[in-house]
C-alpha cells in the first residue's frame, strides 16, 4: 500500500476509536499496560531458578551441582563422572543442626562453595568451613583456607568487557560497616547501586564480563569481574585495598620482555625502545610497594635507550618478541598522526551551574592512521635494524610476531587498511629478506575484527589460521616453509571460536555454528579435532545453543544448552566420542509457566532471493488475544560484525516491554549480518544502508500470511547505534512498508562514526558509496513518523551524527520529533525518560491514543537495572 494510503488507513482507525469508544482489546497503551512493561519483567526474572547451574569440579571425574526440586527447594548432588552415578553431597538435615539449628529447613540449605580434599570435600556457609566426610557424609567444622576457588578475585582493569550471558555475583559483607556497590561500564563510567548492610548479603544479577567495584567509606576494597562459574565476593577484615589502574603516564614496563636466557630485558615506552642487561653488575629489581602506595618504586637496571630518535609520536609501540637463542627481538615502530578530537558540550553539569566541554581523542573513516613497522633488533651489537618491504603497503597492524625455533627468521602477520588483505610474513636474519608465507584477499572484505585467528605450532613449522576461503569460516594448517594450506575443519557449518589447542595431544577445542542441519543455524555447539583433520567430535547435540566448560583434566563437558523457547538443560558430557552421561538438571519454571510467561515464537521465512532462511522472533504481550489486530514493531540492530536476534533463554527480553503496550515485536536477522557465511555477510559489503530490509519485508509478509492478526498497515521499528542508523533508514528508502521509527544515537552518517567499525564493511578509501549509506544526503527521501534520540556526551557515536540528521530534515523541510537527554552518553533511549519517550511515541503513532500512563515513578533499583542493561547492549555495539 502506498504511503499515504497507508497514512489514511491509520487516520481513519484512529478516528474509529473516538467513534465507537475503545474497543475490546487486551492492550493499547493504557495504564495497565504501562504497569506490566515496568513490572512483569521483575516477576519472570524472579520465577525462574536454576538458569545457569552452580556447580564446583572437586576433582577430575568428581561434580557437585545445585539441582533445584521446586520454587524455593533445591538439593546439592555428588557425581561420579565416570560412572554417571548421583549422590547426596551432604546430608543437608545434619548440616543444618550442625551450623543452623532448625531455623533453616534442610531444602533450603544455601552452601557459598565446595572444594575438594583427599578424603572428601570442604563447603563454604557465609564465614564457616565444614568438612564432608566422601564415605559417610560426616559432618565436622573446619579452619577456612585461604584460597577458595569459588571466590571472584580482584582484577585491575575497570572497564566491563562485552556481555556474554546472564550470570549473578554474590556479595557478603562481613565488615561493621556497609559497603558501596558500583557498577562499571565499558567506559569505567559508575553506576551506583547502593550499599550492603553490616552483615549483609546481596545476590546481584548482572552479565558474564561486567565489572563492580567495592568501597567502604571512600576506600576501594577491590574491582571483580562477573564470570559463569565464579560468583561469591567475600568482604572482610582481611580484604585488601586495590591499586586503581595505573595510569597513562604509569612507568610500568608492558608485556613479557624478558629474553629466553634471562640475560635481557626490552622494554617500549613513551615511544622509546629500552634495553636492559639483567646480568650487569649494579642489576635491580622492580618494585611497586603495598597495594594502596600512590607512588610505585621504580629502581632500573643499567638500561640503554636504542633509538634516541624515538618519540612519541614516532616511536616503539607494545611488545617484544625474542628470538629463541635470544640474540635478537622484534619490535614495532609506529608513527602516529595527530588525533581527531571531538568536542562535546556538557549543558548540565551536577556540579556546577556553567557548561562544560569534553574533548574526546576519536578517529574517523579515511583519517591518517599510525604507520607501524617491523623493525629487528640485535641485542649483542645493540643495533636497530629496519626491515623495509614493499609487501606492506597500507598497514593497519602489525601482530602475532613468532620466530622460527632456529631463529632464523621471525613472522608476522599484516592487515592491510581496508579490510581485504592479510600477509603472513617472514624476515630473514641473514639477508633481512621478507617473504609471503601466506596471503588472504578478498574483492569486498576480511572479517578481521571478528574471524582473524593464528597460533604457531611450538616448534615454528606450522601455523593454525582461520580463512572463509571455502565461503565459510573453517581452520587450517599453513606450512611455515612453503605456505602449503590444508584444511583441519570442512563442512556446510563454520568455526566461531577457538577455545584451545593441545600440540601435545594434537588436538583443538572450538565452537562452530551451523552444525546440524534440523537445528537454528546459529546455535553453537562444541567439538574437538584432530590438528590433521581427523577425528572431529561434537560434544554437544541438544536442540539449542550451547554454553559449558570442561572438567580440570578435560575429559568432560558440562554443557548447558535453551533457545528463546526452552528453559536450559544441563549435561554432563564425554569430550572422546561427545556421549552424555548424565542430564543433571533444567532450570525451575513451574513459577513462571503459572504467571502466564509466553516465550517468543521462533518463524523462519524465505528471504529476498526465495532460497535463504531468515531466522528470528516474534514476541507477543502477555495478554494476547489472536482474534484482535495488532501493530506490530521491529526491533533493529543490523550490525555487519554480529547477528543478533536472541537465541538463549530468558524470561524477560527487553523488547517484551514494548510487546506489553499493545504490539507484536519482532527480531530478524537479515542478510549482511555475521554466522552465516561469507556470501550472505557479503550484503552488507559499502552498503550498511541495506540492512537486510529486503529480507525483513518478506519475512513480516509471510509471518502474516498466517498469523492475520498482524496488522501490516501498523508498522513501526525502533533501535539504537547502528540499529538507530536502521531505523531511520526504514523511513527512507522503505516507507511503503513501515510507517513509525525511533532511532537512538544512530551512525547516520558512516563517515562521522568511528573508523575501525565502518571502514571493515564500508571500505577504504572513503567514496562516494557512502552517500548511497547516508541518512543525513537521504534525509530528503524520509517519509512517515520519526523519533530522533540522542545523548549529548555520547562518546561511542559521535553526538554530531544525528544533528547533522535534523540539520538535515529541517532543510528538507521535514516534520520529526527530537530529544537530546543532557548528560546522557551512548544509548539514551535505554534510560528511564528515554525508554518511556520511545515507547509512547510508537503508542501515539500506531495506536492513535495518547498514552494513558501510572504516572509512577520507576524504583530506583530497577532504574539501576534498566542503566545496567543499557550499558550492556552499548559494551557490544558501535
Amino acid at each position: 500500500m502506498p504511503g499515504s494510503r497507508r497514512l489514511a488507513a491509520r487516520a481513519l482507525f484512529a478516528a474509529g476509536l473516538l467513534l465507537v469508544g475503545t474497543p475490546r482489546l487486551p492492550a493499547q497503551g493504557t495504564a495497565d499496560d504501562y504497569a506490566r512493561a515496568a513490572t512483569l519483567g521483575g516477576e519472570y526474572r524472579a520465577a525462574v531458578r536454576g538458569a545457569a547451574l552452580t556447580s564446583f569440579w572437586i576433582s577430575d571425574s568428581e561434580l557437585i551441582f545445585q539441582r533445584f526440586t521446586g520454587p524455593e527447594s533445591w538439593e546439592w548432588i555428588h557425581l561420579d563422572a565416570e560412572s554417571g552415578v548421583e549422590s547426596p553431597a551432604v546430608d543437608a538435615a545434619a548440616l543444618r543442626r550442625f551450623d543452623h539449628g532448625s531455623e533453616i529447613p534442610a531444602e533450603r540449605l544455601e552452601i557459598d562453595g565446595f572444594v575438594g580434599t583427599t578424603d572428601g570435600w570442604l563447603c563454604a556457609i557465609g564465614p564457616r568451613v565444614f568438612a564432608i566426610d566422601r564415605r559417610t557424609r560426616a559432618v565436622r567444622s573446619v579452619e577456612a583456607p585461604t584460597e577458595m576457588p569459588w571466590r571472584l578475585q580482584p582484577v585491575r582493569d575497570s572497564r566491563s568487557r562485552p556481555a556474554r550471558g546472564e550470570t549473578h555475583i554474590d556479595i557478603v559483607n562481613r565488615l561493621d560497616r556497609p559497603i558501596t556497590l558500583t557498577w562499571l561500564s565499558d567506559r569505567s563510567e559508575e553506576r551506583d547501586y547502593g550499599t550492603i548492610a553490616p552483615g549483609g548479603r546481596r545476590r546481584q544479577h548482572t552479565y558474564v564480563g561486567h565489572v563492580w567495584s567495592i568501597e567502604v567509606d571512600g576506600t576501594s576494597l577491590g574491582r571483580y569481574r562477573a564470570a559463569r562459574d565464579r560468583w561469591l565476593i567475600w568482604i572482610d577484615e582481611s580484604t585488601e585495598p586495590w591499586r586503581h589502574p595505573p595510569r597513562s603516564d604509569d612507568p610500568r614496563p608492558r608485556g613479557p620482555t624478558r629474553s629466553p636466557d634471562e640475560r635481557w630485558r626490552a622494554t617500549t615506552h613513551d615511544g622509546e625502545l629500552r634495553l636492559q642487561d639483567i646480568r650487569a653488575e649494579g642489576s635491580g629489581e622492580i618494585h611497586w610497594g603495598s597495594p594502596g602506595e600512590e607512588t610505585p618504586r621504580l629502581v632500573r637496571f643499567p638500561t640503554v635507550n636504542l633509538d634516541p630518535t624515538a618519540t612519541q609520536k614516532d616511536g616503539y609501540r607494545g611488545r617484544v618478541t625474542w628470538s629463541p637463542d635470544s640474540r635478537r627481538f622484534f619490535v614495532i615502530r609506529s608513527t602516529e598522526p595527530e588525533d581527531r578530537i571531538v568536542t562535546m558540550v556538557e549543558s548540565s553539569p551536577r556540579d556546577r551551574r556553567q557548561p562544560r566541554t569534553v574533548e574526546v581523542t576519536y578517529r574517523k573513516p579515511g583519517d591518517p592512521i599510525d604507520i607501524p613497522r617491523p623493525v629487528l633488533v640485535d641485542a649483542e651489537a645493540r643495533t636497530v635494524i629496519p626491515v623495509e618491504t614493499e609487501l606492506i603497503e597500507h598497514p593497519l597492524s602489525i601482530s602475532h610476531a613468532h620466530w622460527a625455533a632456529n631463529g632464523s627468521e621471525c613472522r608476522f602477520l599484516v592487515t592491510e587498511r581496508g579490510h581485504q588483505v592479510q600477509r603472513i610474513l617472514a624476515v630473514s636474519v641473514s639477508d633481512l629478506s621478507v617473504r609471503v608465507v601466506h596471503e588472504e584477499t578478498s574483492p569486498t572484505f576480511i572479517d578481521t575484527s571478528q574471524k582473524t585467528f593464528l597460533e604457531w605450532w611450538p616448534d615454528g613449522s606450522a601455523c593454525v589460521w582461520a580463512s572463509e576461503r571455502s565461503g565459510r569460516n573453517h581452520l587450517y594448517r599453513v606450512d611455515a616453509s612453503d605456505g602449503t594450506i590444508t584444511p583441519i575443519t570442512s563442512g556446510p557449518w563454520l568455526v566461531t571460536a577457538v577455545d584451545r589447542i593441545d600440540f601435545d595431544a594434537g588436538t583443538i577445542d572450538f565452537r562452530a555454528q551451523g552444525v546440524f542441519p534440523d537445528q537454528d543455524p546459529y546455535h553453537v555447539h562444541y567439538g574437538r579435532v584432530h590438528l590433521d583433520g581427523t577425528g572431529l567430535t561434537w560434544w554437544t547435540a541438544g536442540d539449542g545453543t550451547h554454553s559449558g566448560n570442561l572438567s580440570p583434566d578435560g575429559r568432560f563437558f558440562l554443557d548447558t544448552f535453551s533457545r528463546v523457547d526452552l528453559p536450559p538443560v544441563h549435561e554432563l558430557r564425554r569430550v572422546d566420542d561427545g556421549e552424555r552421561i548424565a542430564e543433571l538438571a533444567r532450570a525451575e519454571t513451574s513459577r513462571l509457566a503459572a504467571l502466564g510467561w509466553r516465550p517468543p515464537e521462533r518463524f523462519v521465512a524465505k528471504g529476498r532471493d526465495g532460497t535463504t532462511d531468515i531466522w528470528g522472533i516474534l514476541i507477543h504481550p502477555s495478554n494476547f488475544d489472536p482474534a484482535e489486530r495488532s501493530p506490530i514493531v521491529e526491533q533493529i540492530y543490523a550490525g555487519p560484525h554480529g547477528h543478533h536476534v536472541p537465541k538463549e533463554f530468558s524470561a524477560w527480553l527487553g523488547a517484551q516491554a514494548i510487546a506489553e503496550l499493545g504490539f507484536v515485536v519482532g527480531q530478524i536477522d537479515g542478510m549482511g549480518t555475521n554466522g552465516r557465511g561469507k556470501a550472505f555477510h557479503d550484503f552488507c559489503w559499502q552498503d550498511i544502508g541495506d540492512a537486510g530490509f529486503p529480507d525483513r519485508i518478506a519475512w513480516w509478509r509471510a509471518a502474516a500470511e498466517t498469523r492475520p492478526y498482524l496488522d501490516l498497515d501498523r508498522v513501526g521499528i525502533y533501535g539504537g547505534s547502528a540499529g538507530g542508523q536502521n531505523a531511520m533508514r526504514a523511513l527512507i528508502a522503505h516507507h511503503d512498508f513501515y510507517d513509525v521509527a525511533v532511532a537512538d544515537c544512530g551512525c547516520h552518517d558512516n563517515r562521522i562514526d568511528k573508523m575501525w567499525w565502518n571502514e571493515a564493511w564500508m571500505g577504504w578509501p572513503v567514496g562516494p558509496h557512502y552517500d548511497e549509506s547516508s541518512n543525513v544526503v537521504q534525509a530528503h527521501r524520509m517519509e512517515g513518523d520519526l523519533l530522533l534520540i540522542v545523548g549529548e556526551l555520547d562518546r561511542n557515536v559521535d553526538p554530531a551524527s544525528t544533528m547533522q540528521v535534523v540539520d538535515a530534515l529541517i532543510r528538507a523541510d521535514k516534520d520529526f520529533d527530537l530529544v537530546v537527554i543532557p548528560g546522557a552518553g551512548h544509548g539514551a533511549a535505554g534510560t528511564p525518560y528515554g525508554a518511556r519517550r520511545q515507547a509512547d511515541f510508537l503508542v501515539r503513532k500506531l495506536w492513535g491514543v495518547e498514552p494513558r500512563r501510572t504516572g509512577e515513578k520507576v524504583e530506583p533499583g530497577e532504574e539501576v537495572r534498566m542503566n545496567e542493561d543499557a550499558g550492556a547492549s552499548e559494551s557490544t555495539r558501535p
